[in-house]
């Protein structure tokens, strides 16, 4: 018989799926097909038990120990009426290539040793031997499964080759426990805070919670006011108010008391009130638009008649040190009057000093 050449299978080649199981035991039966020259039976009996251990990531699917047994009728073997046995053990690498979810063809490649029970005619001799085959294997049932094989035998020493044809009963063993699957819990979206009028300042620390679009607000959410006088400085046409003064709704003032409080019969202006004027001189200077009547007042002590003589020259001589300031006299005028706008009652000492005072009445 020619030596015979069996080619590998080539599949295209599938990911498999890791087996559920660690082990498989497949007990098997069939045939072996020889060459005539080793004097025995051309197709004999054959029957072994394969223990197959799954491999999970990785590219081999499965590494199997496999023991064969074969026994020859004396009538077929040259060894003087005596008959033998074959005894083959395998170690293969075994890839599988599914087709469907329950049928698979696999292909396997190893070596092994052969031992003859009589050896004879210098090639029925123990030794190595090389094997490599294909085959298919379809699941039954959970734990069940059939596969068929063959696999092509060459000895080592001599090239001789034998045909194993094999089916076997799979059942597989060694479940592999599954890990809990790993639950990745859902992230927690924090709602940003809100800012209702988008000033940059949250609706939970603003209080102005309605700010117009584009306005500049401090860190309470409201709009601006530099100068303190109740106009946000998007509104306030004068922005650098006398504090206390008092203002339109444009920001600029309509009254300013410049807190000039005289000593009784006296129109001199103490050395304590001049930064209360010249800071409302720096003011009618930067704001030339604005023009101011130096409105002057008496208590009620005296005749009404000095009293308006007396707040004349109050009037007046803060005029003068306006002028003294470079303010433009143009721009101011003097009034007094007397006794006759009283701020508090004239009938107690505290009171008859806020009526002796100098205030500023401002036109645009």
């Amino acid at each position: 018989m020619k030596k015979i050449i069996l080619s590998s299978v080539v599949c295209a080649s599938m990911m498999f799926a890791a087996s559920e199981y660690k082990y498989e035991i497949t007990p098997m039966i069939g045939g072996a097909y020889t060459e005539s020259n080793l004097g025995m039976q051309q197709n004999y009996a054959n029957g072994g038990l394969a223990l197959g251990f799954n491999q999970n990531d990785s590219m081999i699917d499965q590494v199997e120990i496999a023991a064969f047994r074969t026994v020859e009728d004396t009538k077929y073997y040259n060894l003087g009426g005596r008959d033998t046995g074959i005894t083959r053990v395998f170690v293969n690498l075994v890839k599988d290539y599914p087709l469907t979810s329950n049928f698979s063809l696999y292909a396997l490649a190893g070596a092994g040793v052969e031992f003859f029970d009589d050896e004879a005619n210098d090639n029925n001799e123990n030794g190595l031997v090389g094997n490599y085959g294909f085959g298919w294997k379809y699941k039954i049932a959970e734990q069940f499964a059939l596969k068929a094989d063959v696999r092509h035998l060459i000895e080592a020493d001599h090239g001789d080759n034998t045909l194993l044809y094999n089916l076997g009963f799979v059942v597989p063993f060694g479940k592999i426990a599954k890990a809990a699957p790993v639950v990745v819990p859902a992230p927690v979206v924090v709602p940003a805070p809100m800012d209702s009028d988008k000033d940059g300042v949250i609706d939970a620390k603003d209080n102005c919670p309605n700010s117009i679009a584009g306005a500049i607000v401090n860190a309470m959410g409201c709009e601006m006011d530099d100068d303190k006088d109740g106009v946000v400085n998007r509104l306030d046409q004068c922005p650098n108010t006398i504090a206390g003064a008092k203002v339109d709704n444009v920001g600029c003032m309509t009254l300013v008391n410049l807190n000039i409080n005289f000593d009784t019969n006296s129109a001199v202006i103490k050395d304590t009130y001049n930064s209360r004027i010249v800071n409302f001189a720096n003011m009618m200077k930067n704001n030339t638009k604005l023009k101011a009547t130096i409105e002057a007042h008496t208590d009620s002590i005296g005749s009404a008649k000095y009293n308006q003589k007396l707040s004349e020259r109050r009037a007046a001589s803060t005029v003068e040190v306006l002028k003294s300031l470079n303010v433009d006299s143009s721009r101011i005028t003097a009034i007094g009057y007397g006794e006759t706008k009283p701020a508090a009652s004239n009938m107690n000492k505290e009171g008859r000093a806020q009526n002796r005072r100098v205030q500023a009445v401002i036109t645009k």
